[in-house]
């Protein structure tokens, strides 16, 4: 705790002196570019990963970047949701999951949760993906988490197709959903690419000697929602 109350202090005496005039005007309000789903994961920074300054992203966080179908029931991911698309018109949604993601390594396995009910019922939002990988034959335990992770980010977009602010602003092409995957060892950053049906790097910045964008994922025959 010390030194979470140092960085604050170092915030207000260095910081935020250089920042003013931009926190100033944020403090007459927000107009963010993105809505940002990622995992709780202390080890994920959307704003260190995007290099984005305050009020350029929307961020909504929990265990496994999951998004509930939309339904009566109101909770907190629906909320920030409806609030991002709905009031501030962001024009994206990032749905970011991430390597070495233990919310998927524990959906694998629910018998981990016993301890853990809540946790437990949270991630069977997740229990499609964990069933389109469960029909890939021969993959090692690793490979299977890498999958896992990718399907789920996309279970989870469709999940986002059935909220109603979504819905609206996709039909009126006001809106664009994407699903990105951070590799937390190497930095990398790959999104979906919906007519390779492959998760791609950002910028396409790894090329074959051809120039063509190679898949850095060999999955690429697992069934895709």
């Amino acid at each position: 705790m010390k030194k979470i109350l140092a960085g604050v202090r170092r915030f207000q005496s260095s910081v935020f002196p250089q920042r003013r005039e931009l926190f100033q005007r944020l403090s007459h309000g927000q107009q963010p570019e993105a809505l940002f789903i990622t995992c709780a994961d202390s080890r994920i920074d959307p704003s260190l990963i995007t290099q984005s300054e305050p009020g350029e992203l929307f961020i909504c966080r929990n265990a496994g970047n999951i998004v509930p179908p939309h339904t009566g029931q109101t909770g907190g991911v629906t909320a920030s949701i409806e609030y991002a698309v709905g009031a501030l018109g962001v024009r994206h949604v990032i749905v970011c999951g991430h390597s070495y993601c233990g919310a998927m390594t524990a959906a694998m396995d629910p018998r981990k949760l016993e301890r853990f009910p809540h946790v437990k019922n949270w991630l069977t939002h997740s229990l499609a993906a964990v069933r389109i990988v469960e029909e890939a034959q021969n993959l090692s335990e690793e490979k299977r988490l890498q999958a896992l992770i990718e399907q789920n980010v996309l279970m989870q977009l469709t999940h986002l197709r059935t909220h109603p602010y979504v819905a609206a602003a996709l039909a009126a092409g006001r809106l664009e959903i994407h699903g990105w995957v951070y590799r937390i060892e190497s930095g990398q950053v790959l999104a979906y690419d919906e007519v390779e049906r492959a998760f791609l790097p950002v910028g396409a910045e790894w090329s074959d000697e051809t120039g063509e964008t190679t898949p850095t994922s060999d999955l690429r025959n697992l069934p895709t929602i």
